[in-house]
């Protein structure tokens, strides 16, 4: 159906580069020019991304990209973009909108969710979703789950609405500033394994934020600034123990006690089945 798009490239070519490469569309068909990060991101789309970036880098303009990629080159496809607040969720839908109007697609509402975008030629669907994980159950065959601002998402969300991707085998996104070493987003990008595309996105690889600028924001707090513009997750002080400190309590190298063993005659007299004394018997 890709035919259908009223869109021009130069080429079928073109077109096709395109439907593989998040990049080339942002250039070709939106005119958004990514700076060298975000290219790096748009051009390889793996099944499992993570974007941990600092503050103004973005974050949802590359989601918006990948949800209108995903809804044009993926007929019938549903995507859902998440976040902390409806509110916020709803606005990166705003800016998906925008691109689809800027490729000359024409959307829809959708008639059961409120926050939601149709697209009448191929029948993709994309839903910005609350925060609440009691209202985001009943989802299925999602292709594309953009978590956006991940780190301030409610776990029991996340977990929600992983089981809607297992059909169709679909592609999970989390994007965030850091927020505590703790929630999926913590635990997702440091022991989420090797399935995930890992991205650390510092202020200092920002070519829109002023040198200036931020030199103000470190006088507010070098604990602030390291979390907010130097991607790094940080204790917040609120418990009484740090992650380091919960880590020292265990160590490997130590052999658990065996309580029993059946090869030591000691213990095959203390753990020898009692046999109860009737009357008659000699009590052994």
């Amino acid at each position: 159906m890709i035919h259908t798009f009223p869109f021009t490239p130069t080429s079928h070519a073109c077109l096709l580069q395109q439907s593989f490469n998040a990049d080339t569309f942002a250039r070709v068909t939106l005119k958004f020019e990514p700076d060298a990060t975000q290219a790096r991101v748009l051009s390889d789309i793996p099944r499992r991304l993570i974007l941990n970036c600092n503050r103004q880098w973005g974050k949802s303009t590359i989601s918006a990209i990948l949800l209108a990629h995903r809804a044009i080159f993926v007929p019938e496809s549903l995507s859902i973009v998440a976040g902390p607040s409806e509110r916020q969720s709803a606005e990166t839908l705003r800016k998906v909108l925008g691109f689809l109007n800027q490729a000359g697609i024409k959307t829809a509402s959708d008639k059961v969710n409120r926050h939601a975008i149709v697209l009448p030629a191929n029948g993709s669907r994309i839903v910005a979703l609350p925060s609440s994980d009691a209202k985001v159950r009943g989802f299925s065959k999602v292709s594309l789950l953009v978590v956006d601002e991940a780190s301030r998402v409610p776990d029991p969300l996340y977990y929600a609405l992983r089981p809607a991707l297992a059909t169709v085998n679909g592609d999970i996104v989390l994007v965030s500033t850091p927020f505590g070493k703790r929630g999926f987003f913590y635990q997702e990008f440091t022991f989420g394994g090797t399935s995930w595309k890992r991205f650390t996105i510092p202020a200092s690889q920002c070519p829109r934020i002023p040198d200036k600028f931020l030199e103000e924001e470190r006088a507010l707090g070098e604990e602030y600034f390291t979390q907010e513009y130097e991607c790094e997750f940080v204790e917040d002080g609120r418990f009484l123990f740090t992650d380091a400190d919960c880590k020292r309590l265990f160590k490997a190298d130590i052999q658990p006690l065996k309580l029993y063993d059946p090869h030591v005659p000691a213990w095959q007299n203390v753990m020898k089945p009692h046999r109860p004394v009737y009357s008659g018997d000699k009590e052994e």
